[in-house]
């Protein structure tokens, strides 16, 4: 039966799936979460299982528990050096008892300021510590029990981390074991036609290929700027370099945001236990290695994987924030570059893959496609031969 509905009504329709969609990935964040990271690690691992197999020889299984044990090995590593940072950031904290302590602090703080600013900073900064409200307000802070809520908060998080981990590490498992007869399966769904899996088969290796490419070359440039920070933090001295490193290599998975706080703890490192002026240095080192990374080391390293305007991904942070919090703010690029490489072989919705990319990328996606257009328009048309002498009907029988 055929339905013919307005434009206004598709439109009702499509923001009634949407806002359905939506609550559904709200609702079911406890799910959807462990298994889109689940999904996310298999596409990115899986290419080393295969040659692990190929190479040595070795059974699939081996292969998939080795790459995965390498991964656990890392993320140990990463989760290791946060948990031995925290005692260490105690001990630079104030102690209540002690209420010289903390005005030592201020006293450090507001000379480092005053040294560089061209205006007085009596206003912002008295000269006596209990004239300042930000003082006053720090001083009940840690008067009270909000650290040793938030530890304990942090610790609960820590551990619901690990748990969640766990419970990833087996579906990743799965994943990998399976992939190639759920690809299939997939497949299979569309319907049996040999053209419609082909379409389906090079949809799912476009989207592997995007999130692949992202995941992998994330992590090799945020390795690689973490690394090289954590020898200007460490050479400018600074009481935590490499905490502020590692730190660095984490947040900057979140586009924008994640590099912009990533900013801020050595800054305020510098203004503490140094000077303003290495505070300074700090600061317009940071904002020029930054950009060097954010637009030519990222785009050239990404490549297509990477091809998503700025608007798209600041709303895709937003959303994904709204839907799982900060896991989606991890998630939502590697999520977009597969929904975006999904949508340039769906027919019909190649104009929202475009309205997502840059604008070289639909630049030339739409020259290809205009490409398309005009060489079927000039190609010869077929016309039937014609038989060189007409069939003569058959005699007539007596």
């Amino acid at each position: 039966m055929n339905i013919n509905t307005s434009a206004a009504t598709r439109v009702g329709l499509s923001i009634s799936a949407a806002l359905g969609v939506s609550v559904a990935l709200y609702l079911g964040r406890s799910i959807f979460i462990p298994l889109v990271f689940a999904i996310l690690l298999a596409v990115m691992l899986y290419p080393a299982a295969h040659w692990l197999r190929r190479k040595f020889r070795l059974p699939w299984f081996f292969a998939c528990s080795i790459v995965i044990s390498l991964m656990v090995v890392v993320f140990g590593g990463v989760f290791t050096g946060f948990a031995l940072a925290v005692p260490s950031l105690l001990q630079e904290i104030p102690n209540p008892q002690d209420p010289g302590a903390l005005k030592d602090v201020y006293k450090k703080v507001r000379q480092t300021v005053s040294s560089f600013l061209p205006i007085s900073s009596e206003r912002v900064l008295p000269p006596n510590a209990e004239d300042s409200r930000a003082y006053v307000y720090i001083e009940k802070l840690l008067s009270g029990g909000y650290i040793t809520d938030q530890l304990l908060n942090l610790s609960k998080q820590g551990l619901a981390i690990i748990l969640e981990s766990i419970v990833v590490l087996f579906v990743m498992l799965f994943l990998l074991l399976e992939g190639d007869m759920l690809a299939a399966r997939i497949k299979n769904v569309f319907g049996k036609s040999k053209l419609i899996q082909s379409h389906v088969g090079s949809a799912l290796n476009e989207m592997a290929q995007s999130i692949r490419s992202y995941l992998v070359w994330r992590t090799v440039v945020n390795i690689g700027l973490g690394a090289f920070l954590g020898v200007i933090y460490y050479a400018l001295g600074l009481n935590q370099p490499w905490t502020w490193a590692l730190l660095t290599v984490v947040l900057c998975y979140v586009p924008y945001i994640g590099t912009i706080i990533a900013g801020v703890p050595p800054v305020l490192d510098a203004i503490i236990h140094t000077n303003a002026w290495i505070a300074v240095v700090i600061l317009i080192l940071y904002i020029i290695i930054s950009t060097v990374e954010g637009y030519i080391i990222v785009p050239v390293v990404m490549g297509r994987s990477m091809d998503l305007n700025a608007t798209t991904v600041m709303l895709a942070c937003l959303f994904w924030d709204f839907v799982w919090g900060t896991p989606g703010l991890f998630l939502a690029m590697p999520i977009m570059a597969g929904i975006r490489a999904a949508l340039m072989h769906v027919e019909g919705m190649q104009a929202w893959a475009i309205l997502m990319s840059t604008e070289r990328t639909a630049t030339e996606t739409e020259k290809a496609a205009d490409n398309e257009e005009l060489s079927k328009l000039l190609a010869p048309e077929e016309i039937p031969m014609a038989e060189p002498f007409p069939s003569s009907p058959p005699p007539n029988k007596p």
